[in-house]
């Protein structure tokens, strides 16, 4: 079934499958953050926006402009630790679920 990017699908229990995806990546790459025992420098920045992603998570719907930006956040707090490529491209690919930010974002 097709659906138009401002459509969500909503499953039997209520929760929109896109915020779940986002909460399963979301955890996946802040346990990879956990596990990884060599520090850099923007760990904490990495950290905190993780969690400011959870939080939005969990709040049911999202702003959209607001995950992308934490995604880049993200991005450039640990894109330079090849361990975390594949939890990194998880979160980017849950944040792409929810569709382009709006014009004029």
């Amino acid at each position: 079934m097709l659906r138009s990017v401002g459509q969500r699908r909503v499953t039997g229990d209520g929760v929109d499958p896109r915020v779940t995806e986002l909460r399963f990546a979301v955890s996946r790459l802040r346990r990879e953050l956990a596990a990884h025992r060599l520090e850099f420098a923007d760990r904490g920045i990495a950290e905190n926006e993780l969690a400011a992603l959870d939080a939005m998570a969990q709040s049911g719907d999202p702003e959209v402009r607001r995950l992308r930006r934490s995604l880049l956040i993200v991005a450039g707090s640990v894109g330079s630790v090849s361990a975390l490529a594949e939890g990194l491209a998880g979160v980017r690919r849950a944040v792409e679920l929810f569709g382009p930010p709006s014009a004029g974002q």
